[in-house]
C-alpha cells in the first residue's frame, strides 16, 4: 500500500455520522458470550450512504527502511544478541517440552498445558510473534482444537499496558487530557491486541467511539525483531540452496505492512478507501473514522458491537447465518484480490465480526496490501488454464506472476503440472481448497526453480486465513466452489484484452466451439449476485462486432457452415432413401449418419436458452429486441453471405468429387465439422446445480 494514497473525503465538517441516529439496547452477557469490540450498535442501512467526513490530518509517515534499521543495530551487537537469546532460549525449552511429551506418550494429557505455554511464549516474544500466533489461530485444519482456543486469545485479550501511558499518548497526540477530549472513557481498556489497546468512549457530540492507543516502545521492538528475522532469512537463503524464494523480500514486504500498521493515520485512510471500494457490497460494513480525534498513535473510530465469526453459539442465538456471512466474505475477498487489488491482509477472526443486523464487519485496516493489475488478471488466467488443463499456459502464467523467471525452461515443469493437478481435477476443482492447492504446489517448488513473490505471501495468508474461518463454521465449506460464479462473471463481462483472450481459449479448440463450456460459464455466472444478464449480452454483442471480435465471428461462421452442411447432407440422404423406397426403386441399406458425429449445436442452444430463462433479470422481449438489432447489422449480413458462400463451395466440391471425378478413392478435401470428443473439463458446476 502506497503511504501517499488518500481516499477522497468531504471537506464538510459533520461530527454526527449517518448511521448513529438509532441505537439498539445491548443486553448483559456472560464473559464467554460477550460481544467483541469494535463497533457502534446502530441500525445499518442496506445501501451505505456517503458519509460526511473531516479531512485526515497530514503528518509525516515513518517508512520502513531496512538499511537504516540495519545500520542502527549493527552498532548495538549486545542488544541484538540479548534479544536473540530472549527468543531462542524459551523457544528451545518449549520445543524440548513437546519432544519430552512425545517420548513419554503424554501429548494428549499435556496438550492444554502446552497450549497455554505457547500462548504465553508468543505474548512474551512480542508483536511480531503474536502476529504468527494470530495466523495459526484461524487454521483448525493445522492446529489442534486445544491450541486454537488458547491462540484466539492473542487477537484481543493480551496483557494491557498502564492507563497512565495510554493517557499520556492521547494528550501528546491530541493536545489535551483524555477527559477533556471525550465525554466518557472506560476506566480500563476493553481489548488489548498486538499493537495497541482499545477503550470505549463517547464524544461530546454523543457518538459512541472506540479509542485505540498504540503500545509504548512499539517501533523499537518491531524494528529489532525485523532486523533479526531479516538476518536469518538472508542466512537461510544463502545456506539452503533449495530455498529459491526471496525470503528477504518477503520479510521486507511484511515489515513495510507492519510499519504502516503502526501509523494510525494511514490505517484511517485505508479504512476510508476500503469503504469506498467495497462498502456498497450487500452485508458489508466498515466503521467510520473520526479524524478530529485521530493521530499517528491514537485512532478514534465508530464503536462496533459484534460477535466473532468463530463464536457459532452466540450467532445462532442472534439468528445470524454464519455460513452466509462467510460467503459474503469470500465474495468481498474476490473483489479485493481480482477486481480492485486493494486487500485486507490480516483477516483473522478478531478483525471479522457479525453485527446484530447480520452484516459482516471488517476491522483493523492497518495491514493492507495491493495486487497490481497485471497480477490480478494473471491470477484469473491461471484459474482458467488450470480448469482447462492447459498446463503450458499455466506455466506462462507463473512467469507473468513472477513465480518463474522469463528464461526458465518450462519443458520439465509442464508434465509436472499435469502429474500434480490431473488427479485432483478429474474429480472436481470445487472439491479442492486453497490449502490443498498450495500443498500441491509446495512439492513442485522444491524440485523446480520456483520462488514465492513477496506480494503473493500476503495473498496466501489472507485467503488461507479466510478459509480457516470458513472451515471452523462448516468443515465441508469449499471456498473455490463459491468463487466460480464470480470468475465466470468476470470472464463473460470483463472487457480487458487479457480476459477476452482467456475466454477465447476456453470456448474454442482446434477450430471448434465448445458449447458445454459456454453452458457452464452461464450456469455459474447466474449464481453471482452481481451478474447483470442484459449488460453481459450488450457487452458480448459489442465485442463480437468489434475489430477484436473478428476472429470469433469467423469461428462462428465456420461452426454454422459445418452444422448446416451436415444437417443438409443427412436430410438429403434420408429423403432420397425414402423416395426410392416408396417408388419401388432399388435402394441401398438405410444411410448411416455421415462419418462424423452429428452436431449437438441445436441441443446446446436449447439448453443455453433454458439457462438464460432461469437467470435473474431475463427479459424475453429484450432478447427479441437484441436479436432484431443483430440481424440488421451489416456484419450479420456479411456473416450470412459467408455462410451461403461456404455451403456453396462445399456443395460444388462434393459435386465435382462425386460426379466429375471417377476415382472415388480420392480423399475428401473439405473441412468437415467434428465435435470435440476429447475429454474436457468445463468450469465445474456447483453441487446444487448438478
Amino acid at each position: 500500500m502506497n503511504s501517499k494514497t488518500v481516499s477522497p473525503v468531504s471537506p464538510t465538517h459533520n461530527t454526527k455520522g449517518d448511521r448513529t441516529s438509532q441505537t439498539i439496547t445491548i443486553k448483559d452477557q456472560t464473559p464467554v458470550e460477550k460481544p467483541i469490540v469494535i463497533a457502534e450498535p446502530a441500525t445499518i442501512s442496506p445501501a451505505p450512504q456517503k458519509r460526511a467526513q473531516t479531512v485526515a490530518p497530514e503528518t509525516e509517515t515513518i517508512p520502513y527502511d531496512p538499511e537504516a534499521i540495519a545500520q542502527h543495530y549493527r552498532r548495538r551487537p549486545f542488544l541484538v544478541w540479548g534479544r536473540c537469546l530472549a527468543i531462542v532460549l524459551p523457544s528451545m525449552i518449549f520445543a524440548l517440552s513437546l519432544w519430552w511429551d512425545r517420548r513419554l506418550g503424554k501429548i494428549n494429557q499435556n496438550q492444554q498445558k502446552r497450549a497455554i505455554q505457547l500462548k504465553q511464549l508468543l505474548t512474551e516474544l512480542g508483536p511480531a510473534y503474536i502476529k504468527i500466533g494470530q495466523a495459526l489461530s484461524s487454521r483448525p485444519d493445522l492446529v489442534p482444537p486445544t491450541y486454537l482456543e488458547e491462540l484466539t486469545h492473542l487477537q484481543d485479550q493480551l496483557p494491557p499496558f498502564p492507563n497512565e501511558v495510554a493517557y499520556r499518548f492521547i494528550e501528546e497526540e491530541l493536545g489535551a487530557h483524555p477527559h477533556d477530549i471525550y465525554a466518557e472513557l472506560s476506566p480500563q481498556p476493553l481489548a488489548a491486541a498486538s499493537l495497541g489497546q482499545v477503550y470505549k468512549g463517547k464524544l461530546k457530540t454523543g457518538e459512541t467511539v472506540a479509542i485505540k492507543v498504540q503500545r509504548p516502545d512499539l517501533q523499537q521492538k518491531i524494528a529489532l525483531d525485523l532486523y533479526i528475522m531479516r538476518g536469518l532469512a538472508a542466512w537461510a537463503k544463502k545456506t539452503f540452496k533449495y530455498v529459491r524464494s526471496d525470503l528477504v523480500a518477503i520479510l521486507d514486504e511484511f515489515g513495510a505492512r507492519i510499519y504502516e500498521e503502526m501509523d494510525y493515520i494511514q490505517e484511517g485512510k485505508n479504512a476510508e478507501r476500503f469503504e469506498q471500494l467495497y462498502g456498497n457490497i450487500p452485508n458489508i460494513y466498515i466503521p467510520r473514522i473520526y479524524w478530529e480525534y485521530t493521530r499517528r498513535r491514537v485512532l478514534t473510530m465508530e464503536w462496533i458491537v459484534g460477535t466473532k465469526l468463530t463464536n457459532l453459539e452466540a450467532m445462532q442465538k442472534q439468528g445470524i447465518d454464519a455460513s452466509h456471512l462467510i460467503e459474503v466474505g469470500v465474495q468481498c475477498s474476490l473483489r479485493q484480490l481480482l477486481e480492485h487489488g486493494f486487500f485486507h491482509a490480516d483477516p483473522h477472526p478478531g478483525n471479522l465480526l457479525a453485527s446484530p443486523e447480520g452484516k459482516l464487519v471488517y476491522l483493523d485496516f492497518g495491514m493492507m496490501s495491493e495486487v497490481k493489475r497485471e497480477q490480478r488478471y494473471g491470477l484469473i488466467e491461471a484459474v482458467v488454464h488450470l480448469v482447462n488443463r492447459d498446463f503450458e499456459g499455466l506455466g506462462q502464467d507463473y512467469i507473468k506472476l513472477e513465480f518463474l523467471t522469463p528464461d526458465t525452461d518450462l519443458t520439465p515443469i509442464i508434465p509436472a503440472f499435469a502429474a500434480v493437478f490431473n488427479d485432483a481435477l478429474s474429480a472436481s476443482v470445487a472439491e479442492m481448497n486453497f490449502k490443498s492447492i498450495t500443498d500441491q504446489l509446495s512439492a513442485l517448488m522444491y524440485e523446480f526453480p520456483f520462488r514465492v513473490p513477496a506480494y503473493y505471501a500476503l495473498i496466501i495468508r489472507s485467503l488461507v486465513t479466510l478459509e480457516g474461518i470458513a472451515i471452523n463454521i462448516d468443515p465441508d465449506f469449499k471456498v473455490l466452489s463459491k468463487a466460480y460464479p464470480y470468475v465466470a462473471k468476470r470472464l463473460l463481462t470483463d472487457q480487458a484484452p487479457e480476459l477476452r483472450a482467456s475466454l477465447q481459449d476456453l470456448l474454442f479448440k482446434e477450430g471448434g466451439f465448445r458449447w458445454n463450456r459456454l453452458e457452464n460459464l452461464l450456469r455459474n455466472a447466474r449464481n453471482s449476485p452481481e451478474f447483470d444478464l442484459n449488460q453481459t449480452l450488450e457487452q458480448t454483442v459489442d465485442f463480437l462486432y468489434s475489430e477484436r471480435g473478428a476472429f470469433i465471428r469467423k469461428k462462428l461462421v465456420n461452426e454454422i457452415v459445418n452444422a448446416l452442411d451436415l444437417f443438409g447432407r443427412n436430410t438429403w440422404e434420408n429423403l432420397t432413401f425414402t423416395l426410392r423406397q416408396r417408388l419401388g426403386m432399388e435402394v441401398n441399406p438405410a444411410p448411416a449418419p455421415v462419418a462424423v458425429e452429428s452436431p449437438k449445436s441445436i441441443e446446446h442452444i436449447q439448453r443455453i436458452w433454458a439457462i438464460l430463462q432461469e437467470t435473474p433479470g431475463f427479459d424475453q422481449m429484450e432478447m427479441i429486441s437484441i436479436i432484431t438489432k443483430l440481424l440488421l447489422k451489416p456484419e450479420t449480413q456479411q456473416m450470412g453471405q459467408q455462410v451461403v458462400g461456404g455451403l456453396t463451395q462445399r456443395a460444388l466440391a462434393r459435386l465435382i468429387r462425386e460426379v466429375l471425378i471417377s476415382d472415388k478413392s480420392l480423399p475428401e478435401t473439405e473441412t468437415e465439422y467434428r465435435e470435440d470428443t476429447a475429454p474436457r473439463l468445463a468450469l465445474p458446476v456447483p453441487v446444487e446445480n448438478r
